[in-house]
């Protein structure tokens, strides 16, 4: 019987989602015993797990579910909802269904984006809008969603008909629609339980050391995106994302560097992306594009990026591998 998807290689994603929840756990149970230096790398290691989580890990599973069995699938929605601090599926539904739909769109006329993660959202005068702002209120943004979602608990944290954009987001389709949102009410009970529980065995580590490094993951992860995005064209479907093609990048990330040819085919497994680059190489080539040096994450260090948003001319670099 076939068990995985597309790949027996998506047996490491849920290898190290497996092994998150298990370092996690190891954590709030060492704290107490921890000296300070220990506990600060505890803290940069929850961080550094829960923004690969999200940018990677549930990021590829959003897109390209890694089990036949919809129940397996569920439970790891269900575990890397621990795992992120918040529902995937809630997350496959603003991110491939909107995000992937209007990819990183300006302003409208009514001043508003249709990608409602799109760095242009708070932007003036046609830019996008500063890092910081973008980073660190989108996290603080983040992190009071999530403190309303603890108080769901009165409904036992299903989705209300006040959550505008996750109905309007999920399917059309009467089952389809049922599953989904039962799904982001499971991944909801999942990590508010989790977090209760994690409360129970330290205290200390969750207030010092979780919760702490929850926010600086979600800051960590809006870097991310902003420089995914930062100075591409977004009104050609060809340039409204930059790419890093760094060897050693994309083999610890399963292709995250790719990420142009993801926005041109957002359903392709992670394991074909050279594949999509390949497919698509002379029209690629053939495009004033950005392809950074650096991972998105470092964005910043690329100094000489162009600013195709504003028409300026890209910086001659090699767009394939």
């Amino acid at each position: 019987m076939k068990v995985w998807k597309n790949t027996p290689k998506d047996a490491l994603l849920l290898g190290l989602s497996v092994a998150q929840f298990g370092i996690t756990v190891l954590t709030a149970f060492a704290w107490s015993g921890a000296s300070v230096p220990l506990r600060i790398g505890f803290g940069l290691i929850l961080t550094m797990m829960m923004a690969y989580n999200i940018i990677v890990v549930s990021h590829l599973f959003t897109h390209v579910p890694w089990f036949v069995s919809d129940r397996l699938n569920a439970a790891v929605s269900t575990l890397n909802s621990v795992n992120i601090g918040q529902s995937v599926q809630a997350y496959e539904l603003t991110h491939v269904r909107n995000h992937h739909r209007y990819n990183n769109d300006r302003q409208g006329a009514d001043g508003e984006t249709r990608d409602r993660s799109s760095t242009y959202q708070k932007g003036k005068d046609g830019e996008h809008q500063p890092l910081l702002p973008y980073a660190v209120g989108g996290a603080l943004g983040s992190l009071a969603d999530r403190a309303r979602e603890l108080a769901m608990v009165t409904r036992v944290w299903a989705v209300g008909s006040a959550e505008e954009n996750l109905q309007r987001l999920a399917s059309r389709q009467p089952d389809r629609r049922r599953r989904e949102l039962r799904q982001i009410q499971i991944d909801r009970a999942a990590h508010c339980l989790a977090l209760a529980g994690f409360a129970v065995i330290s205290w200390q580590w969750t207030l010092f050391c979780y919760l702490p490094a929850f926010a600086c993951a979600l800051v960590l992860v809006n870097v991310q995106n902003y420089y995914r995005h930062y100075g591409a064209d977004p009104d050609s479907r060809l340039t409204d994302s930059v790419s890093h093609y760094g060897r050693l990048y994309n083999r610890l990330t399963f292709n995250d560097g790719y990420h142009q040819e993801h926005h041109l085919s957002p359903a392709t497994h992670w394991s074909q992306m050279p594949e999509v680059n390949a497919r698509h190489r002379e029209r690629l080539a053939a495009q004033p594009r950005i392809v950074s040096p650096v991972p998105a994450m470092f964005g910043f260090l690329d100094r000489r990026r162009a600013l195709l948003h504003q028409g300026q001319p890209a910086v001659s670099r090699t767009a394939a591998r």
